[in-house]
């Protein structure tokens, strides 16, 4: 092997050993904090929507969508709406899920497991109606108010939707009990079909203008909608509820649908999230969020949505800076997951950096040791065998022997050339060790050859 190279791989060896300590404790350190931070986000999540052909399921879809350009499989759980979303949450079974305002149990437990994303839009209480119902049971075509309806077929929703909550508080402050009504909770289809084929006399929805059967009914001849002519009443008696109105030709401009202002009531629908789900997820459907639901819509202006008013539960930090201030900077030129990590990494690299940097500097002088010990290391040898020639313990032949052999070994040595005169130093000090060995020798001959 050409001396050169050796000398290179013998300085690279020497640089490894002492370097590697503090390397190994740098990586180890970075996978501490990689497992501890967890920044990689899960590839499949699940969101828990509504029942099927229901805004909430069109909205999942859209998400669904959004999500796998990122590489997130989305798993839409049909339900029936958002009592039984919050149920899926407290069990665990959903990672995230869309609840309306008033129709679901919130309690105080639930601050502790579950966060909201904000508000994504409003979802008006829409009470559909037949004319012919209307006439035959008072005799007129037109309904006013809630306490009409005394006697009527009305349905009001599966119980997991929380609509029958909602609808029952609302009968309750028109002092209508609930038993002087036929109600019926049939699923948003079935229902519907009843409805439309005369065996119910309304049906009520909570759901966005989306919805399929909303933009339906709202389009079907002999079916009105109940104007909420007391809706700023409403929203003074409950903080979740809002005024909104329906403006005159938004469905249809050319048909004139509806032939005037609709006056209803609304609660915002939020999406919330287990306490548990990772972070990045979080964010990324905050970030989606702006994209769909800030848009203008029939009952809100453009960027109104989402909104981080409104919450029944604390606002996930995620969600505040992706609705406040948008993508972050990273994400906006290199990829999300590595953005991702880098974001939720670099304060932890950083700290790591400040306490490897001053390690760091021990390498050299360590690295300076190593090499140097090669050489320094015989000098004890050398000593030792000074010792024993200036006490006589031990005879000049057998100290020359010791020394023949440990210049043979020394001069196996290898270092590299920046500490070659180190090498040489103890070589010249051996030389200088055996000629002082050597001196009582020679004064001896020369004793003896003046002496004959």
């Amino acid at each position: 092997m050409p001396k050169t190279l050796r000398y290179t791989l013998l300085s690279l060896r020497e640089m490894l050993l002492s370097a590697g300590p503090f390397a190994f404790l740098t990586i180890a350190l970075l996978c501490l904090t990689y497992w501890w931070l967890n920044p990689t986000p899960p590839k499949r999540v699940v969101l828990a929507t509504g029942p099927a052909q229901s805004a909430y399921d069109e909205f999942g879809k859209r998400y669904a969508e959004a999500l796998a350009r990122y590489g997130i499989t989305v798993e839409l759980k049909q339900s029936e709406g958002s009592s039984a979303n919050l149920e899926l949450l407290r069990n665990g079974e959903a990672d995230l899920g869309f609840v309306q305002g008033g129709t679901a149990d919130i309690g105080y437990d639930d601050e502790d497991s579950i966060v909201s994303l904000g508000s994504l839009f409003v979802e008006p209480l829409w009470l559909f109606y037949r004319e012919d119902s209307a006439q035959r049971l008072h005799k007129k075509p037109v309904v006013t108010k809630l306490s009409e309806l005394k006697g009527w077929r009305v349905n009001v929703g599966t119980p997991g939707s929380g609509v029958p909550r909602l609808f029952t508080t609302l009968l309750d402050v028109n002092r209508l009990q609930a038993s002087e009504l036929k109600l019926s909770e049939l699923e948003q289809t079935p229902a519907t079909v009843a409805f439309l084929n005369g065996e119910l006399d309304a049906v009520v929805f909570a759901s966005a203008p989306e919805s399929l059967m909303v933009q339906m009914l709202l389009q079907t001849p002999g079916i009105r909608l109940l104007d909420f002519a007391q809706s700023e009443a409403y929203s003074r008696r409950f903080g979740y509820l809002t005024p909104v109105v329906m403006p005159q030709g938004v469905v249809d401009l050319a048909a004139n649908i509806p032939p005037r202002n609709v006056r209803l009531v609304a609660s915002t629908t939020s999406l919330l999230a287990h306490s548990d789900t990772h972070p990045a997820i979080l964010q990324l459907f905050a970030q989606t969020s702006t994209t769909l639901h800030g848009g203008a819509s029939w009952f809100s202006k453009a960027r109104e949505y989402p909104s981080l008013e409104h919450s029944e539960v604390p606002i996930s930090s995620e969600a505040q800076r992706a609705i406040k201030s948008g993508p972050p900077f990273l994400q906006r030129y290199l990829p999300f997951w590595l953005a991702n990590m880098i974001e939720r990494v670099w304060l932890a690299m950083g700290l790591i950096i400040v306490l490897a940097l001053p390690l760091s500097r021990i390498v050299p002088p360590l690295y300076a040791f190593r090499i140097r010990s090669r050489v320094f290391r015989w000098y004890a040898e050398l000593r030792d065998i000074e010792q024993h020639a200036e006490s006589g313990s031990d005879s000049t032949e057998d100290l020359l022997e010791q020394l023949d052999a440990m210049e043979s070994k020394v001069e196996k040595i290898v270092v590299p050339l920046s500490y070659t005169d180190e090498l040489y130093a103890l070589r010249n000090n051996i030389h200088l060790v055996r000629k002082r060995l050597q001196a009582p020798r020679r004064a001896v001959r020369a004793d003896a050859a003046a002496a004959s």
